[in-house]
């Protein structure tokens, strides 16, 4: 599943743009209030025209990279986390979707006409200064306004952007601000790129083309600076890259995910996710790997890995309640590992609810003590609870 909230915010973009008038352009505002699920988001809009991920392919870049507008959504996904000086920490997150409006839709003579659309998220989490900030940005690709391009690589929102420094993805300058929270920091990935699923075929689902390619920069050394509140911070830190493309859908049976990335300081990296059904089961699809030191992945199937909730968080928004706790289990690995939120409260209460943040990991492996740092994502939760209550959603 990977960051398959991108899927989820992608389709109710394109249905916000669409509300609006396809061809003019849209900005999202924090705020109103809509009865779009994310479960129903998911099963938005036709496939008819798109391509489909049905089997592994090899990676080609710089072309991966970028844009594959033959696909009705993809991705770029980075999370990290960062210290100044004196140890206070940050975690951050900038995200990019692109959506297709229509398949094959023909070219019009206006600068404004564009047959995609592109949003952004920018979230900061101060965990001294106990704040979380979340912004989102919406715009069509016209006009310079929003794209994304592999050579040299770029993918952009206004003046929130991902930018290779040499031209590549693997060297990148990210950029974004909102209000008094900013952030302009180089990434430098530390590991060759990792295919994700089945050589880069993530499934999710038994369908033919229930599935995404996806891949992952899963170390990458970050320095640069933090702003916040007046206050500017010099930061080193670690980040994660996610990239996923796809035309496909949540099946009618899951209401959301759990997806983690986790980042170890003995140089592993671990990606989990659970698909989960209404009443908690985790799906047979759920999956995820663990990256050695040296870049190879072992996949880790449905069976090979269990998460266990140890505790719950009750957003004030509306009281849902989202996991705020967990115990990773691979016992192949003789792993188990306890995650904790930087910030109880990391909840992006923007066009599709959702928890992401920052996470510190502990505990063993292969005897050995482990800790490290992560981003956690919880999807589906607030539109379950207010589906239940027979309210609408708020944003």
């Amino acid at each position: 599943m990977g960051r398959a909230v991108g899927v989820a915010v992608a389709v109710v973009a394109a249905v916000l743009l669409l509300a609006v008038a396809a061809w003019r352009l849209a900005r999202v505002p924090v705020g109103p209030s809509a009865t779009v699920a994310v479960r129903d988001a998911l099963g938005a809009g036709s496939t008819e025209g798109f391509a489909r991920a049905l089997s592994p392919r090899a990676f080609v870049f710089p072309a991966d990279h970028g844009p594959h507008q033959d696909f009705r959504t993809e991705w770029w996904y980075y999370t990290g986390n960062l210290r100044d000086g004196t140890g206070r920490h940050f975690g951050f997150q900038l995200t990019f979707f692109r959506f297709a409006l229509a398949p094959g839709m023909p070219a019009r003579a206006s600068g404004w006409a564009s047959r995609q659309a592109y949003m952004a998220h920018f979230a900061l989490t101060d965990t001294v200064g106990r704040r979380f900030t979340a912004a989102s940005r919406s715009s069509r690709q016209a006009l310079g306004l929003a794209g994304a391009e592999a050579e040299p690589f770029k993918v952009w929102v206004e003046d929130w952007s991902a930018e290779g420094v040499a031209g590549d993805a693997t060297s990148v300058r990210v950029r974004a601000a909102d209000g008094d929270v900013a952030i302009d920091l180089t990434l430098e990935s530390a590991k060759p790129v990792v295919p994700q699923g089945e050589r880069g075929l993530d499934r999710k689902g038994s369908e033919p083309g229930n599935a995404s390619f996806y891949y992952s920069l899963t170390r990458m050394s970050t320095t640069g600076r933090v702003a916040i509140g007046g206050l500017s911070f010099d930061v080193t830190g670690l980040a994660w890259m996610d990239r996923e493309w796809s035309t496909s859908a949540l099946g009618p049976d899951l209401v959301g995910w759990d997806w983690m990335a986790l980042q170890l300081d003995d140089g592993q990296e671990l990606m989990l996710y659970q698909l989960r059904h209404a009443d908690g089961r985790a799906d047979r699809f759920s999956g995820g790997g663990l990256i050695a030191a040296d870049g190879s992945r072992r996949p880790l199937a449905f069976g090979d890995f269990h998460i266990d909730v140890l505790d719950r968080w009750t957003s004030p928004r509306d009281a849902t309640r989202y996991p705020s706790r967990w115990r990773v289990v691979v016992p192949l690995e003789a792993l188990e590992l306890e995650i904790v939120p930087v910030l109880a409260d990391q909840e992006l209460a923007l066009s599709v609810r959702y928890w992401e943040g920052a996470v510190r990991v502990s505990g063993r492996i292969a005897g050995r003590p482990a800790v490290g740092v992560g981003y956690v994502e919880l999807v589906g939760y607030a539109s379950a609870a207010n589906t239940r209550k027979g309210a609408t959603i708020s944003w």
